[in-house]
């Protein structure tokens, strides 16, 4: 633990900083006498500062491994595991905070021979957006960072949208990048994301803002990242082994030998980060490889003249080199494909630019052209892209006890790329687009016509047969979208029946052309079948990726729909409907869906725009996320749908768990005899309103929603057991002549109509109920923070449902106690009836991207129905 200075330590009391290190190397360091490269982890949401361990561990042995010539000090910071995804309160906080750490890092080595100036930053999750947010900070100085690495961190968006801070935040940071881009020239930011399988931080969210300079930022998916080729978890991504020993090779590849810290040159920064997170070419990096070279040694010189060549290499004794002339071969091929599985570093391919008629003068080598895939490096040159090459030469060195082929092959492009046009979304999978690939190529290009948007979803099947049975090496088959680093690679035993999935994390771009590609690197002598079909699965699956976030406002709007419905049932027959029934009968998405697609396309036209913003109202969240290509046909239909359903069952879970709980509460409990009480507002109701609204503004909002929450419920189970228990004691009346009978009879009938309205009643107050948890639901992040930060501070501060939580407090202590008698009677009943159905539609149209906005519409429904009983 490093100790901070006295005030720093006093106003960020859950905070600390740590410096991490194991065996001797924390031996040694544990005054502090540091001598390395400053690397502050920033862990995000929940997380641990003990993340740091990955990092810092495979940096530790790496320097060990160059006699810590180089070495780096990793440093991290314990936010205390706040919740800074749900509760955007603390973000600006964090953000403060690791200023003074970065200042309290770099005093540590001064008077050092070798000094930093800046410090490098690794953030997980937010903690890379609170790394970015650094440059929003008033008294920052850019140049205390050169280097940011964020790892599955939502750039973009928040993931849920719980409350205004958490919003404004991203909407400050973003604005600044954007408004600032040139000002951030000199800071390199790589964001990685995991893929399809974290199912927290969707990767299209992980993207950099698309500026204009795209020399000093990197935006790509793990299963793109060479030697790692595979989708991570939202937190695996921190020790993916594969990913970590990437990010430390790239770190000790960043060091300036003069200054023994981090290049201050931006383009050395964003050559080594494309070169181990975007295209490796099976070397060793260098800022400045040799242009040219003379080929050397003792080796045999064969030449080949086929265009196609294979040559396997077993205990070679010799070394050789074979050329192949490029004359011959321009005019009826353009490209040349060479591949080599032996997964070294050292160079194999090269250009002759001087050649005698045995041996190479002059050479270029090409091996930097070449790609590193799971099975080999390959490289693939267009040859008019090298008019004054005479020959391409590849070069096999003496082998001792290893076993390695390589092929070459002279091709048309035209011959090797084929276009396949995928199935259209609305097929369900019954159709399917083939093709047949006979050639005995080593390289096949497969266009995916028409896959350019979010909402596609395929299963591609590959199948290949082989002439012989001996043995191949396997095939690789590389889905390449060419607009984004997202590629996802599959290796393939040969011959072999392989799946894949092919799905985007970004939709095309309107200024982009190109198709998805899969690319096969094939065997030669076998036949390729591709097959491709819609998959209904993953389009569901891109939907739920996608929207799942604004679930809960379908969920509500349904639940919303459902209580106007039972407030114009009451009105029309003097009966609450049952929830569930009403629910069906109600919640139909033709009565909000039709207005906000009329508003979306009226905003496409500038006229309708104005008005729009003349009258200050907010854009529609459709037409956002329209904008940013997110939007999908029918996705409001599929979630409308799915919030009845999820509304429906919860509807049913509640009343079967009410039932058991009243059951259980008159085992328990003597029934008592209900007080009439006709009074709404009483003193002791006011005395409660008042200290739960003293305990919102002192504590937290969430906290006296929860307890008034807990009083409701409770208020419900006593309703709902009394019921239950007046329904048991209920006899029917038998025809007799007495005038006792009649009185008798008289009384029983007014123990009905009583009962009747008790159950009207417990109707009504179960949907209200259930609003009420959701909108509990959604303040649940801010009440988990308070308690779990209750140690260091009793106010939440700043508190995002405070003043909701006041009005809500006023509307439920009263409205828990009224009947639908009093809404029966009242002026107002048909006003609220119809008030649901807009408040739905405004909920979709505003909510969705705002989930913090849902409550407030919540609040208005509910503080008419409060009026409707009063007036």
């Amino acid at each position: 633990k490093i100790k901070l200075p006295r005030k720093t330590a006093r106003r960020y009391p859950a905070y600390e900083l740590y410096l991490y290190g194991e065996g001797n190397y924390a031996e040694e360091n544990k005054n502090l006498l540091l001598t390395g490269i400053p690397v502050l982890f920033l862990p995000g949401n929940a997380g641990s500062y003990k993340q740091v361990r990955s990092l810092g561990s495979i940096a530790l042995r790496k320097a060990e491994d160059v006699d810590f010539k180089y070495h780096f000090n990793f440093f991290s910071i314990n936010f205390n595991e706040e919740l800074v995804a749900l509760y955007g309160g603390s973000l600006q906080r964090q953000t403060k905070f690791v200023h003074e750490c970065i200042k309290v890092i770099l005093k540590l080595y001064r008077d050092r021979e070798f000094a930093p100036t800046s410090v490098a930053i690794v953030g997980h999750s937010m903690g890379g957006l609170v790394a970015r947010a650094l440059l929003t900070l008033k008294n920052f100085k850019p140049e205390l960072i050169n280097l940011l690495i964020t790892q599955a961190t939502p750039h973009v968006a928040p993931v849920l949208p719980l409350d205004k801070y958490l919003t404004d935040f991203y909407t400050a940071v973003n604005n600044h990048w954007i408004l600032k881009a040139r000002d951030l020239r000199n800071l390199t930011t790589l964001s990685v994301a995991g893929g399809f399988r974290d199912y927290q931080v969707r990767s299209g969210l992980a993207f950099l803002p698309r500026l204009s300079q795209h020399d000093s930022a990197l935006s790509v998916v793990s299963s793109a990242v060479p030697r790692a080729w595979a989708s991570t978890d939202h937190l695996s991504i921190v020790w993916c082994k594969e990913l970590i020993l990437a990010t430390i090779r790239a770190l000790f590849d960043l060091i300036d030998e003069n200054t023994r810290q981090i290049t201050e040159d931006p383009k050395k920064r964003m050559s080594v980060l494309k070169h181990h997170f975007v295209r490796h070419p099976a070397k060793i990096f260098e800022e400045k490889p040799e242009a040219f070279m003379e080929l050397t040694g003792a080796f045999m010189w064969i030449t080949v003249k086929a265009s196609k060549w294979t040559y396997s290499v077993y205990n070679d004794s010799d070394g050789k080199y074979f050329t192949f002339p490029l004359a011959s071969h321009r005019k009826s091929y353009s490209h040349i494909y060479c591949e080599n599985d032996l997964l070294d570093t050292s160079s194999w391919i090269y250009g002759c630019m001087n050649s005698n008629s045995l041996t190479c003068l002059e050479a270029t080598d090409l091996s930097w052209r070449a790609e590193l895939l799971p099975t080999a490096k390959v490289v693939i040159l267009k040859l008019l892209d090298y008019p004054s090459l005479s020959h391409i030469v590849i070069q096999v060195p003496p082998t001792a006890g290893r076993k390695y082929t390589l092929a070459c092959e002279f091709f048309k492009e035209d011959s090797r790329r084929v276009q396949l046009p995928v199935t259209h979304l609305f097929s369900f999978g019954l159709s399917s687009s083939k093709i047949l690939l006979n050639s005995s190529g080593l390289l096949y290009n497969v266009q995916l016509q028409h896959f350019n948007q979010i909402y596609q979803a395929f299963k591609i099947y590959v199948e290949s047969h082989c002439q012989s049975l001996k043995e191949r090496k396997p095939s690789v088959y590389r889905l390449h979208i060419p607009w984004s680093h997202e590629d996802s690679i599959i290796v393939a035993k040969v011959p072999s029946f392989t799946e894949l999935s092919a799905k985007l994390h970004i939709a095309q771009p309107q200024n982009d052309s190109r198709d998805p590609e899969l690319n096969i690197y094939s065997s030669s002598d076998c036949q390729y079948e591709v097959i491709l079909k819609t998959s209904l699965l993953q389009i569901l699956g891109q939907i739920i990726r996608f929207h799942a976030g604004a679930l809960p406002v379908y969920v509500i709007s349904n639940i919303l729909l459902t209580y106007g419905g039972q407030l114009s049932t009451l009105m029309s027959t003097g009966q609450c409907s049952d929830f569930s029934l009403e629910l069906v009968r109600t919640a139909k998405p033709y009565k909000v869906e039709p207005l906000i697609s009329i508003v979306v396309f009226l905003q496409g036209f500038n006229w309708f725009r104005d008005i729009w913003e003349s009258l200050s109202l907010p854009e529609v969240d459709a037409a956002v996320l329209s904008s940013q290509d997110a939007w999908f046909p029918l996705v409001s239909l599929i979630l409308f749908l799915f919030g009845t359903g999820i509304a429906y069952w919860s509807g049913v879970f509640f009343s079967t768990t009410l039932r058991l709980f009243s059951s259980l509460w008159l085992s328990l409990m003597r029934p008592t005899v209900p007080q009439k009480d006709n009074k709404l507002v009483t003193p002791r109701r006011l005395c409660g309103v008042l200290s739960l609204a003293l305990v919102s503004w002192t504590t937290c909002g969430a906290f006296a929603v929860f307890i008034i929450y807990l009083q409701y419920l409770f208020k419900v189970l006593k309703d709902s057991s009394k019921e239950t228990s007046q329904n048991s004691n209920v006899h029917p009346v038998k025809n007799q002549n007495s005038r006792d009978d009649t009185s008798k009879a008289t009384q029983c009938l007014s123990n009905s109509a009583t009962i009747a309205e008790a159950v009207n009643s417990l109707k009504m107050h179960v949907t209200i109920f259930n609003l009420f948890t959701w909108i509990v639901l959604l303040n649940l992040p801010s009440l988990i923070y308070w308690l779990k930060n209750l140690r260091y501070n009793i106010r939440l501060d700043p508190d995002p449902c405070r003043a909701t939580a006041i009005i809500l407090i006023c509307i439920l202590e009263i409205l828990m106690n009224s009947s639908t008698s009093e809404v029966k009677s009242s002026k107002l009943v048909k006003i609220v009836a119809k008030v649901p159905l807009p408040l739905s539609v405004a909920m979709l149209a505003f909510g969705r991207m705002h989930l913090y906005k849902v409550p407030h519409f919540v609040t208005f429904s509910l503080l008419l129905h409060l009026l409707c009983c009063i007036m």
